[in-house]
C-alpha cells in the first residue's frame, strides 16, 4: 500500500496545487461547479480577506507517489470562540479521493495543528465560516448545486465519519416551482395585506441610487436578526463592508426587498439569480472577460436562490417574514423566474420547515456540519435555532462571495 504524505502549504506552487486539485477530482462529475478562482484565493487566506483579520488558516495537501490526492484547511475562527466562550477549531475546503487513509491523514493534520494550540474540539466543514459556504452534502447528489452552495461526491460522508466525526447539525435546501405560487398567494394574500395595514409597513426594493449603502443596511439587518441562531457569529464592520462591495454586482435590486416600519428597516429578503451554470461555462474564471459574461442578460436566468429572509429582533413574531416573501413573489415572476431554492434552513428550525412544506416546497438537498470530540469531553451547546420567530422569518444564511 502506497504511503500518504501530508504537507502544510508553504509555497506558491503548493497554493496553486491546493486551488487546482478539485478540477482534477471532479473532472468527470457533471454536477460540480468550479469555484470562482479569484474568490477562492481570498477565502482560503492566500490573499487578504477580512475574515482572517480575526482568524487564521493553515492549508494542507496530501500526496501519494508525488501526486496530490487530497486537501484540507485548519481554520481558527477567533470571533466564534469569543462569541461562544469556546475553544474550538474548524476544518474546511476538504477535498479527497475515495481513500480512508488519505482522509485520516488530512484530518489528522488538522487535529495535530490545533492540538499544539490546546484546541481539541473540532467542527466542519465550513469554507471558511457559516456565513459563507458550509456543510457537507449528504443527500441530493443527483442535481447541480445552486449558487454559493457546494457539491461533493457521495463517499465524503463515509470518509468524514470514518475519521470519528459525528453529526452536529444539518442545513436544508427546499425547492419550489412558479406553478405552486397561485395557490399560496390566494391563501396567504389576505393575511399579508392585513399585516401590512396593521403595522403600516412600507415595502421597497434595494435602491439603485444608493445601492452600496442599502447592501450594507441589508447585511446589518442580517447581523442583528441572527443573535439567537445556531452557530451564528456577528460579522465585523470590515466584513460587512467587504461583502457589500463584493455582492453589489451580483444582487438584482428588484429581487431584494426591505420592510420599513416608522422609517426603520425592520426586515429584508434577498434572492440571487442562480449564476452557477454560467460559472461552469467560464470554468470559474472571472478575468479578463468572465465577469461580463456572468452578468450579461441576467433575465435569461430562470432559477433563483432565496439567500436570506431576516427580521430584526424587535419586529419578530409579527409576520413580517411572510410580508417580505409575499413582496418577492410578484417581482420574481416579473423577472421570469420559474423555480427557486430556499437555503439554508437549519434542521432544528421546525417553524420555517413546516411553513415551507405546507406551501408545497420540496426538500431537495441536505448539508451536514460534523463535530469531532475527544473521548470523555462534553460538547458545549451553541445557541439553538428552535423556532423563536414566525414561519419564514427564521434563517437562510447569506453565503459570502
Amino acid at each position: 500500500m502506497l504511503s500518504v504524505l501530508v504537507k502544510p502549504v508553504a509555497t506558491r506552487r503548493q497554493q496553486r496545487e491546493f486551488l487546482e486539485f478539485p478540477r482534477t477530482l471532479y473532472r468527470n462529475d457533471p454536477h460540480w461547479v468550479p469555484p470562482l478562482r479569484a474568490v477562492q484565493k481570498r477565502l482560503v487566506g492566500y490573499q487578504p480577506h477580512p475574515f482572517y483579520e480575526a482568524g487564521r488558516a493553515q492549508t494542507f495537501l496530501a500526496y501519494r507517489s508525488g501526486e496530490v490526492c487530497g486537501r484540507v484547511a485548519a481554520i481558527l475562527n477567533r470571533a466564534h470562540n469569543e462569541y461562544y466562550g469556546e475553544n474550538r477549531g474548524f476544518f474546511g475546503f476538504f477535498e479527497c479521493v475515495d481513500d480512508q487513509k488519505v482522509a485520516d491523514a488530512l484530518l489528522g493534520a488538522v487535529r495535530d495543528w490545533f492540538a499544539v494550540q490546546d484546541i481539541h474540539l473540532l467542527q466542519g466543514p465550513v469554507d471558511p465560516g457559516l456565513e459563507y459556504t458550509a456543510g457537507l452534502l449528504v443527500d441530493g447528489f443527483d442535481s447541480p448545486p445552486t449558487f454559493l452552495t457546494r457539491h461533493n461526491p457521495p463517499y465524503y460522508p463515509r470518509l468524514i465519519e470514518g475519521c470519528g466525526y459525528r453529526k452536529c447539525q444539518d442545513l436544508l435546501a427546499y425547492w419550489g416551482h412558479a406553478s405552486m405560487l397561485p395557490a399560496i398567494t390566494t391563501k396567504l394574500g389576505p393575511i399579508v395585506e392585513q399585516i401590512i395595514r396593521r403595522y403600516d409597513i412600507c415595502l421597497r426594493p434595494l435602491s439603485r441610487r444608493h445601492f452600496l449603502r442599502d447592501v450594507k443596511a441589508f447585511l446589518s439587518v442580517y447581523n442583528r436578526s441572527m443573535v439567537d441562531h445556531w452557530g451564528f457569529v456577528p460579522m465585523a464592520a470590515r466584513e460587512i463592508e467587504y461583502l457589500a462591495c463584493q455582492m453589489r454586482h451580483l444582487i438584482v435590486p428588484e429581487l431584494a426587498v426591505g420592510a420599513e416600519i416608522d422609517g426603520r428597516l425592520a426586515g429584508v429578503v434577498v434572492a440571487l439569480p442562480d449564476y452557477n451554470p454560467r460559472i461552469r461555462q467560464m470554468d470559474g474564471q472571472l478575468f479578463p472577460f468572465g465577469f461580463a459574461r456572468l452578468l450579461h442578460k441576467r433575465h435569461a436566468i430562470k432559477k433563483l436562490r432565496i439567500l436570506a429572509a431576516n427580521v430584526v429582533p424587535e419586529y419578530q413574531r409579527l409576520g413580517i417574514g411572510l410580508v417580505l416573501l409575499g413582496a418577492l413573489v410578484p417581482r420574481a415572476l416579473a423577472w421570469g423566474i420559474e423555480e427557486a431554492e430556499f437555503s439554508w434552513v437549519v434542521e432544528s428550525n421546525w417553524l420555517s420547515r413546516g411553513s415551507l412544506e405546507k406551501g408545497g416546497a420540496k426538500l431537495v438537498k441536505r448539508y451536514r456540519i460534523y463535530d469531532w470530540v475527544p473521548q470523555g469531553v462534553r460538547v458545549p451547546h451553541l445557541s439553538p435555532a428552535v423556532g423563536r420567530q414566525n414561519p419564514l422569518e427564521e434563517y437562510a444564511t447569506p453565503a459570502g462571495v
